[in-house]
């Protein structure tokens, strides 16, 4: 019996332009294109859990919790991670400051996780109660016809009831660089790439100005959530550091970021919206 390769998917309830600049702070090699209706999906390279000489690799569920926690914290938009590895595969639901939740199968498809996840994440994303509540505490009930992945294939077409629909090759089960391959040949497919803070920054604002949500970054309460998100990332993407997680180091680093962007969004447009206003004597 072959093992299962190593592979991730992150979900994100936004479009690809809404969601790349907030995928570039991540600083990781990734593909994103459209996943049905309002949903995108981010296909990572993979480097971050791959063994280098200098270090050992972080598991995959800890990476993709980080980068789910960090695109969450710092948008309006709930984030599914999916991964899976030869010996379990899971999903993780972040959405906002609110704490993740997941849950997790052996290889074999037996369950290991708290059925109360399923509830909270049937609420989150808007799912029916009752109907499809029920169908999701089916995927916690000993199954020997489904294996780990098998599981996530059913959590994603229980997904396609709030628009989720992934295109072929993107599925369960594949290595990172199958589901590179097969991302690359979709149309609408871009790449997101680490170009540095500068570049970064640039891109962010850049996305704010496109998007109209740039009012709502002024004023004191939008200074109070930045210096919110700088207070809270600073110190996480540090204890990511100590911990030598790579995941929650970029989640601090995302959320700090957005904090220190918001800031000087705050400065710069302020400034010209008073030059601009008041009159000339």
């Amino acid at each position: 019996m072959n093992a299962t390769p190593v592979g991730a998917l992150l979900l994100c309830r936004a479009d690809p332009e809404t969601v790349r600049p907030l995928a570039h702070l991540l600083r990781e090699r990734m593909l994103i294109t459209p996943a049905g209706t309002e949903w995108s999906v981010l296909v990572p390279e993979g480097r971050a859990w791959r063994d280098t000489p200098a270090e050992p690799a972080e598991p995959v569920d800890r990476v993709l919790a980080g980068w789910a926690a960090a695109l969450a914290v710092a948008a309006t938009w709930p984030v599914v991670a999916l991964w899976w590895d030869d010996a379990r595969a899971g999903c993780t639901l972040a959405s906002g400051f609110r704490r993740p939740v997941g849950y997790v199968w052996l290889a074999d498809g037996t369950p290991v996780g708290e059925d109360e996840a399923m509830t909270t994440f049937a609420a989150r994303l808007d799912l029916d109660p009752v109907l499809d509540v029920q169908a999701l505490q089916t995927l916690t009930r000993p199954d020997p016809h489904a294996d780990g992945c098998a599981r996530l294939r059913r959590l994603l077409g229980l997904l396609t009831r709030t628009g989720v629909e992934l295109r072929p090759g993107l599925e369960p089960g594949r290595s990172a660089e199958e589901l590179r391959e097969a991302a690359e040949a979709l149309p609408g497919t871009g790449r997101v790439e680490w170009a540095g803070w500068r570049d970064a920054v640039r891109v962010e604002l850049d996305a704010v100005e496109g998007s109209g949500l740039g009012p709502w970054m002024l004023g004191p309460r939008a200074r109070a959530v930045a210096t919110t998100q700088v207070a809270v990332g600073a110190p996480l993407a540090l204890w990511g550091a100590y911990r030598r997680s790579g995941g929650w180091t970029a989640a601090g680093t995302l959320l700090l970021a957005q904090g220190v962007l918001g800031l000087a969004y705050n400065e710069v447009r302020a400034g010209t919206f008073v030059r601009e206003t008041v009159p000339r004597r």
